[in-house]
């Protein structure tokens, strides 16, 4: 399809900017060295030793954020929906805050299943408040959207009793990629791979569950269940990215309104297109973020929160009417 050929070729030019652009930036004569091995110095280690960690990273968490919110949306019908509507980043922030404050941790790698457990509870509980009503869309956003505000007001708290843990905590909170070993990616690759395979599993009955509950339990669908594994697959996309790069905004929200606005609603389309837009937009919010106060930087996440702003603003607009 056009849109994937285009889609493709633009990733590409991403991840190419991705390794060359920086406070300094290396041409792209060194980028292809440095990769096979033909190029030595201080640029050639800048490429294989920082950007190109940055680079895997950033097309996996634009991949992970980018299925999770069109499946996020598809569970709860709700055009708004996005992992922070489960209160995902809100639970994986707090959790890492309070590693922080009570155990002393400074390095991102040691933060890692701290956030992921504080994502997959808060969107765990987010589910109970509305599993009485058989996971009722309207409750689940709901529920998400006011664990996140408890949640944040907590963390403040925190950051303000302690001098050292707002110190240590304000970078990841963020949300970055930078200074990210590849390391920190291994450990979760099993939950995000797991949760890539459930969401396209679950893609064919996100069309019906489109229509309404009780016209895709006409057809035989299982609501519930269904609702429920996309409510899983959200958790391990969204945990594992959270938890690699901190608690980057709109970008799980952004994606599936592009790519539906090009491709249309089916799910089984919809998925394999957010796998490409996802990690286009985030690689190009850090490339972005990497020029504009050059040779200072911007954290992705601060990027993505100051351009997704005005798109929630418009897509709320939309919903209202």
């Amino acid at each position: 399809m056009p849109f994937f050929v285009v889609g493709g070729a633009a990733l590409a030019l991403c991840v190419a900017l991705s390794l060359a652009m920086g406070a300094r930036p290396v041409p792209l004569s060194t980028v292809v060295g440095a990769l096979f091995g033909d190029a030595s110095g201080a640029d050639a280690v800048a490429v294989t030793g920082l950007r190109l960690p940055r680079t895997v990273i950033g097309l996996a968490v634009g991949a992970a954020l980018g299925v999770a919110g069109a499946v996020a949306q598809g569970v709860t019908r709700n055009p708004l929906a996005s992992p922070t509507t489960l209160g995902i980043n809100a639970g994986a922030g707090f959790a890492v805050v309070v590693a922080i404050y009570a155990l002393h941790l400074t390095q991102p790698v040691e933060y890692l299943w701290f956030a992921f457990a504080g994502a997959a509870g808060a969107a765990l509980f987010a589910q109970a408040l509305a599993r009485k009503s058989d996971l009722d869309p309207v409750r689940l956003a709901l529920g998400g959207t006011v664990l996140q505000l408890v949640l944040l007001s907590w963390t403040a708290a925190l950051m303000l009793l302690s001098q050292r843990t707002l110190d240590e905590a304000r970078f990841w909170l963020a949300g970055s990629m930078a200074g990210r070993p590849l390391d920190v990616v291994w450990p979760v690759l099993p939950t995000l791979v797991i949760g890539l395979v459930l969401a396209f599993a679950v893609s064919p009955a996100l069309n019906a569950l489109a229509i309404g509950d009780d016209s895709a339990q006409a057809l035989g669908v299982p609501v519930a269940r269904i609702r429920l594994a996309g409510g899983v697959a959200v958790i391990l996309l969204a945990g594992s990215a959270v938890a690699v790069a901190g608690p980057v905004a709109f970008v799980g929200l952004a994606a599936p309104h592009i790519v539906r606005a090009l491709l249309g609603s089916d799910h089984r389309v919809l998925l394999p297109g957010c796998l490409v837009v996802g990690p286009l937009l985030l690689l190009a919010a850090d490339v972005l973020g990497r020029v504009v106060i050059r040779p200072s930087e911007l954290e992705v996440g601060i990027v993505t929160a100051f351009l997704g702003a005005p798109l929630l603003a418009l897509l709320a607009r939309k919903a209202a009417r």
